[in-house]
């Protein structure tokens, strides 16, 4: 795909792994429709980005507002790509965690991206080559102690996205589905940064997953993409053969329960 002087769709741009993205797409050419929920960060963001032609859309996308401003915008523009890259985190075992948290996380990493999409792909649609991409992660295919609702709505936008390509094979429209694994930005908390220090997790920069994203716009494939080895190779053997990874991951329950208690 040839973003150049197309609008893109970036939720979540203030994030580590969005800005990297913003970045790249912006010194590639494109216009960018760059959605947040702080808005100074969001306009740090809109200062440092080559070209002129940007828009900022300060919004929570939880919110049926916050989606309709991006939608308003996308009127007057017309939009070629959405990258639902908007996302939180939380590392800690299920039973502490509040139900309030549980749902927010839930409608963030989940409803959101569902809602957008389906409110964006008429859009989307009009053009010859329009593409959704949805950032997963590796936890979408893997369930990980600590993480039990971020893996549930990652393993559900992996889900939707595999449901929605196969869904419009037919058409114009290509919907990929992008996992990075560990990645060094600030939607971990420094528990999980220790965690992953001390059990060996390689934990990657964000301009290496944003370099990730290019190639699957500038490619032409259907397919998912996996960020990272051996986690490549995980996903497969969780796949296959569960009980392996049930017994890999048993031995490193009590170090997932002492740094989920906050002992760093």
């Amino acid at each position: 795909m040839d973003i150049r002087d197309k609008y893109i769709v970036l939720t979540g741009a203030t994030g580590g792994i969005g800005r990297a993205i913003a970045r790249k797409l912006s010194n590639d050419g494109a216009r960018l429709i760059l959605v947040a929920r702080n808005e100074q960060r969001l306009a740090a963001l809109m200062d440092e980005l080559r070209g002129d032609d940007h828009r900022a859309v300060f919004a929570d996308l939880s919110q049926a507002r916050g989606r309709q401003r991006v939608l308003e915008v996308c009127h007057m523009t017309g939009v070629s790509l959405l990258i639902n890259a908007a996302g939180i985190n939380e590392f800690e075992m299920f039973e502490k965690q509040s139900p309030d948290d549980i749902q927010n996380l839930l409608e963030i990493n989940l409803l959101s991206p569902i809602l957008l999409t389906q409110e964006l792909l008429p859009l989307i649609a009009q053009q010859q080559d329009g593409r959704i991409i949805n950032i997963g992660s590796t936890f979408g295919s893997i369930g990980y102690p600590g993480f039990s609702t971020y893996c549930a709505s990652k393993f559900g936008l992996r889900g939707f996205t595999e449901a929605l390509r196969r869904e419009l094979a037919d058409t114009n429209t290509r919907v990929s589905y992008v996992a990075p694994r560990a990645t060094r930005t600030d939607l971990n908390s420094d528990s999980v940064v220790a965690m992953n220090d001390e059990l060996g997790t390689a934990m990657d920069d964000p301009a290496l997953v944003a370099n990730e994203v290019m190639q699957v716009i500038r490619g032409s494939s259907r397919t998912d993409k996996y960020i990272g080895w051996p986690e490549k190779l995980f996903v497969r053997v969780n796949a296959l053969f569960p009980g392996i990874v049930d017994n890999s991951l048993r031995k490193q329950l009590p170090t997932i329960r002492r740094f989920a208690r906050g002992k760093i």
